[in-house]
């Protein structure tokens, strides 16, 4: 019964930390005070670099990481309890896994100023949110057609109808910092609430996990 929460958590814990690691740093001055979802007055990167927000926002984000790779892992399962292709499943479990390594050198590197770690830090992040779309769209797409997979296939699609504004956007606006952090405040908000319609399909399927053993100790 407690695998079964796991998307929840995995859907919740990022959202919760980050907005109370970016609450805390307007707090203490080191971020503008604005509703980000609206008007992009800074980037989710920026809660996780100044003290004390800094660490609620590590202390989440990588536990995160290995709430990903246990949800992706027994989604993986659960497709294959669902009777789908084995390929769904394995492409599933390795873009959920390259997401989550990812997220952990993003994290790691978050705080640095150095050239290379900066690298490292894009990298991680734009690595983060394409193993992690890939494996939603290959989980979505696996599923049988049904009102809980057309909201996720709903979500899915945002993120790119979305950029297509942002590139529309960047014609137009000469602040483009405010539109692309607005985007990814939303974008990632859209990924996490993917992971709710998840647990509502494993809750639907009546996935469990249970333990078994073939072989007695005796």
């Amino acid at each position: 019964m407690v695998i079964r929460f796991l998307p929840l958590v995995t859907a919740l814990a990022p959202v919760v930390g980050v907005n109370l690691a970016y609450w805390i740093g307007v707090q203490y001055g080191n971020l503008p005070s604005c509703i980000p979802y609206v008007d992009g007055c800074t980037s989710i990167s920026s809660t996780g670099r100044y003290p004390p927000g800094d660490r609620l926002f590590r202390a989440v984000m990588l536990p995160q990481a290995v709430w990903l790779i246990l949800t992706w892992h027994f989604s993986a399962a659960w497709l294959k309890t669902l009777g789908r292709s084995r390929g769904a499943a394995v492409t599933v479990e390795i873009s959920g896994l390259l997401g989550a390594a990812a997220l952990i050198m993003y994290v790691s590197y978050l705080a640095s100023n150095d050239p290379f770690y900066e690298i490292m830090r894009r990298y991680g992040i734009y690595l983060y949110f394409i193993g992690t779309v890939v494996a939603q769209i290959a989980a979505t797409f696996a599923l049988r057609p049904s009102g809980l997979r057309s909201v996720m296939m709903w979500i899915i699609a945002m993120p790119f109808v979305l950029g297509i504004y942002n590139v529309i956007q960047k014609t137009y606006i000469s602040d483009l910092n405010s539109i692309e952090n607005r985007i990814e405040w939303i974008v990632s908000l859209l990924m996490q609430l993917w992971f709710v319609a998840l647990y509502f399909a494993w809750r639907r399927s009546n996935f469990k996990v249970v333990p078994r053993t073939s072989q007695s100790l005796h």
